[in-house]
């Protein structure tokens, strides 16, 4: 099985990866929500504007 990451063949001490670098890089993805799936649920769209607005706020009152 080849590595997700570079393609090598993977490392039985790093498995599905070929090494540790690789392991983190995908670690780095998740973290940084390159793997994040988009929802099409409203109740979610909904959401998300709210914290844009909330964050929107913060930012404004420590602007000041």
């Amino acid at each position: 099985m080849p590595c997700p990451i570079c393609k090598r063949d993977a490392d039985k001490s790093y498995k599905p990866f070929c090494s540790k670098r690789c392991a983190d890089i995908d670690l780095a993805k998740w973290l940084g929500g390159d793997y994040a799936i988009a929802s099409t649920d409203p109740d979610d769209v909904d959401q998300i504007v709210d914290a844009l607005e909330i964050e929107a706020e913060r930012a404004a009152k420590n602007i000041h």
